[in-house]
């Protein structure tokens, strides 16, 4: 069974930086498809940023570019997220997401139970 567990979160002031992990655990296939996905209390989910196998093609949400990284170590089936300048809208549940398939379409089949990120202002 494949399971994702995102570790990383916490609180920090308006400024801060937080570095976000997933590990994926169970069956060995790449996950072709890795993203970052976030839930404000009372707000619909949001794509973060999204990279693909070969770590070389990334995608973010214009609200965290040039904040934030995605990166990826397919020999460690972790994938990592790090948040620089860290806003109070910043504040919500991440979650990662993976698929065996290009998922352009957020639709991703396995997802993490979620980690999260309070900024203070």
């Amino acid at each position: 069974q494949v399971q994702l567990v995102e570790s990383g979160g916490g609180s920090v002031q308006a400024g801060g930086s937080l570095r976000l992990s997933c590990v994926a655990s169970g069956r060995t296939f790449t996950y072709r498809d890795m993203a970052w996905f976030r839930q404000a209390a009372g707000k619909e989910r949001e794509f973060v940023a999204r990279i693909l196998w070969n770590g070389g093609i990334t995608y973010y949400a214009d609200s965290v570019k040039g904040r934030f990284a995605i990166s990826r170590d397919n020999a460690k089936n972790t994938m990592y997220l790090q948040m620089n300048s860290l806003k109070p809208e910043d504040t919500a549940g991440y979650y990662c997401a993976a698929d065996p398939q290009f998922r352009s379409d957020g639709r991703y089949t396995y997802w993490g139970q979620g980690t999260q990120v309070t900024v203070s202002s």
